[in-house]
């Protein structure tokens, strides 16, 4: 989920050898002298980084689209990286969730200053939030105070343990509330998985649904999608999913899980190229109305680190002025970055672990702010 099942704080949020390289052919004019640095930075996220796999696309503002690939698919038989292969891309299904919501408010089915109350009666009750004082805005932005379920269901992903909302939710309410401003920001899996349950509360179909419905099949995102109850298998070619209790430790195969936990807030799949195509189509006003997009991209500020957090969506700084828009996401056994800079280039990044070590997250966000830096 995103920073799913990592011991981060803010500046998270913001933030082998080398077998079985691949790029794409495309045109020579396509981002001159840019692919070999994307290939560098992939390399390195195996040889210094020490991610068994590692998979990029990039794709101009004109639609010209290279894949990479480093390292291997499979650390048992050697087998290359499938080159734009599936991944669980963790905590960017919360952009998909905030989309579908956002779209219900631009038909009138609900508001973002709506009460969590008037769509989830009775349900959200702890120690210093409540759902007749949280809106729907608040959880959408992580203003609303209510703490995060993530570092207590681990195992159960690892387990392969299908779990409902409602037990997600049990595990959240016994913790206190993180803020009572509702104001300052707090990262919190919950305030998806409520999100969820009122869109499917105000829709009246499954989130999985309304999901497929309005984004994946309306942008022709072919290899995304959010898995059916108790799906523990990646669908088409992936490559090998890995995790490692401690920075050192043995690697453990984790590609086969029970993504449940995460639901509204990180279960989903898909591909580095359906994901710069979603943050394209998203950040070009094609899935949501101006006052919605407008909404959507209002934020507020992660800490201190410069970057902030509107409503599903991350703007980050880049080292070069400006900023880009995206998400990111982690699982267990893998992380993705990436967003849409200035100039329309997009940018998708996944390795094929959630790294122990946070070192291998700054040079993956590093790879990304220099692919949109240019």
């Amino acid at each position: 989920m995103g920073e799913w099942l990592r011991r981060r704080r803010v500046a998270a949020v913001v933030a082998v050898g080398v077998l079985a390289v691949g790029v794409a052919a495309q045109p020579a004019a396509f981002a001159a002298g840019r692919p070999d640095a994307v290939q560098r930075g992939l390399d390195g996220l195996v040889r210094e980084g020490g991610v068994p796999g590692a998979l990029a696309t990039v794709t101009d503002g004109e639609g010209r689209t290279r894949t990479y690939t480093a390292g291997v698919g499979d650390r048992a038989t050697g087998a290359a990286v499938p080159r734009d292969g599936q991944v669980r891309i963790g905590s960017n299904t919360k952009v998909f969730t905030a989309v579908v919501l956002l779209q219900l408010v631009g038909e009138g089915r609900l508001g973002l200053d709506d009460r969590v109350e008037d769509h989830l009666p009775g349900v959200v009750r702890g120690e210093g939030f409540d759902g007749r004082s949280v809106t729907v805005r608040q959880l959408l932005q992580h203003t609303s105070g209510i703490p995060d379920y993530e570092a207590e269901v681990g195992e159960a992903i690892e387990q392969g343990r299908y779990m409902e909302p409602r037990e997600v939710l049990e595990i959240a309410f016994r913790h206190p509330a993180t803020s009572r401003d509702g104001k300052t920001f707090g990262y919190s899996n919950t305030n998806y998985v409520l999100a969820g349950l009122i869109v499917e509360r105000v829709a009246r179909r499954p989130l999985a649904e309304e999901i497929d419905r309005r984004v994946v099949k309306r942008l022709g995102l072919r290899h995304t999608y959010f898995p059916a109850p108790r799906d523990r298998a990646i669908r088409e070619a992936h490559p090998q999913a890995y995790h490692q209790d401690v920075v050192g430790g043995p690697w453990r195969r984790v590609t086969e899980i029970d993504p449940s936990a995460a639901w509204a807030a990180g279960q989903m799949v898909s591909t580095n190229s359906d994901m710069n195509r979603f943050f394209t189509a998203l950040l070009e006003g094609r899935l949501l109305r101006v006052e919605e997009q407008r909404a959507m991209q209002t934020t507020v500020p992660i800490g201190d680190s410069g970057a902030g957090y509107g409503l599903g969506l991350m703007r980050r700084p880049l080292s070069c002025g400006g900023v880009y828009w995206g998400h990111g996401g982690d699982i267990t056994g893998f992380e993705t970055r990436g967003g849409v800079g200035p100039d329309g280039r997009a940018v998708s990044v996944a390795v094929t672990t959630d790294p122990a070590d946070y070192a291998v997250t700054e040079r993956l966000e590093g790879l990304v702010d220099r692919v949109l830096c240019r």
